[in-house]
C-alpha cells in the first residue's frame, strides 16, 4: 500500500507581491482610515493568495481585513477575488447562537406572544396513549372537549420539582418565617389528582401567593390560624426611683388619711 503524498503548492510571486492591489480593495469597502498595516499573507492554492491588513475600526478591535487575490493560468494580471472582514485571535465575537426555545426564560412571554409546543414535547402525551391511570382518567374527563394532549408523567414531575424548589416551595425565606405551613391553613385549596398530595392554590387575597400554586409545606404570615398578633404599642417602662439622695417616710394608709384631715395649724 502506497502512502498518499500531499503536494505543497508554491507561492505565486505575482499574487504575493500584490499588496497595493489588496490594500486598495480593502479601502474601497472600508471607511477612510480603517485599513491598517499589512499583517502578511496565506497561500491558499495555485495562484491564490490572501493578504491580511489590520482593522482600525474601534468597533472591530482584533479583526483583520482579508483580501484574496488570484491570477489566471499564464496570465500576468492579478485580480481581486474576495474581500472580507475576519476575526483575529483577540477579536471580540458575539455569543454562540442559541435557538429561541433554549434561551427562553420564565416570564419572557408577553401579551400577543405565541409559544407553540413541539410535536414531540415530552411534557405532553395523547390522553389515550399512556398507561398512567391518572392520565387515563383525565383523558376520559376531557373526551370531546378539544384537548388533543394532556400532561404526561414527566411533565407532572418537572412541574412538581420546579414548584417545590422555587418561591412557592418550603425553602423560601417567607416560608421559614411563617407561623405554620400551608397544609394547615384554611385558605389552602389542594389540587386535584396526584399533584394534590403536595400542592394547592392559595385563596387568601391578603397573602403574597394569592391565586398561585404553593407547596403544602410552604407558608406565610397570612395563615388562617395565626391569631396571635404582636402589639404595635410597647408597654411603658416603669419609673426609676433613686432612693439614695431623697429622704422620705413611709406612711400607712390610715395615718395618711388622718394627716390629710387634720387642721393645718396642727401639722
Amino acid at each position: 500500500m502506497s502512502r498518499t503524498r500531499i503536494r505543497s503548492t508554491p507561492v505565486d510571486q505575482a499574487c504575493a507581491a500584490a499588496v497595493g492591489l489588496a490594500r486598495g480593495a480593502a479601502e474601497e469597502i472600508a471607511r477612510p482610515g480603517e485599513v491598517g498595516e499589512h499583517l502578511g499573507f496565506d497561500n491558499e492554492g495555485d495562484r491564490v493568495v490572501t493578504h491580511f491588513f489590520e482593522c482600525l475600526d474601534h468597533a472591530y478591535l482584533g479583526w483583520r481585513w482579508a483580501v484574496t487575490v488570484t491570477r489566471a493560468s499564464r496570465a500576468r494580471v492579478v485580480t481581486v477575488s474576495e474581500t472580507v472582514l475576519l476575526p483575529g485571535a483577540r477579536a471580540l465575537l458575539a455569543p454562540r447562537w442559541v435557538p429561541w426555545n433554549e434561551r427562553l426564560l420564565p416570564g419572557d412571554l408577553g401579551v400577543g406572544d405565541l409559544l407553540p409546543a413541539e410535536a414531540d414535547d415530552d411534557r405532553l402525551v395523547p390522553g389515550f396513549a399512556s398507561p398512567d391511570e391518572e392520565i387515563d382518567a383525565q383523558a376520559v374527563f376531557e373526551l370531546g372537549l378539544g384537548r388533543a394532549r394532556v400532561l404526561s408523567a414527566l411533565g407532572r414531575d418537572l412541574a412538581a420539582h420546579r414548584w417545590r424548589s422555587g418561591e412557592p416551595g418550603p425553602h423560601a425565606p417567607i416560608a421559614h418565617a411563617a407561623p405554620a405551613q400551608c397544609s394547615t391553613c384554611g385558605f389552602y385549596w389542594p389540587l386535584a389528582g396526584t399533584l394534590g398530595l403536595g400542592f394547592g392554590v392559595c385563596a387568601n387575597e391578603y397573602a403574597p401567593d394569592d391565586g398561585r400554586v404553593v407547596s403544602a409545606d410552604h407558608g406565610c404570615g397570612a395563615h388562617s390560624e395565626a391569631t396571635t398578633v404582636p402589639s404595635m404599642v410597647t408597654d411603658a417602662a416603669p419609673p426609676i426611683l433613686d432612693d439614695h439622695d431623697l429622704g422620705y417616710d413611709l406612711i400607712e394608709s390610715g395615718s395618711a388619711d388622718e394627716a390629710s384631715s387634720a387642721p393645718l395649724g396642727n401639722a
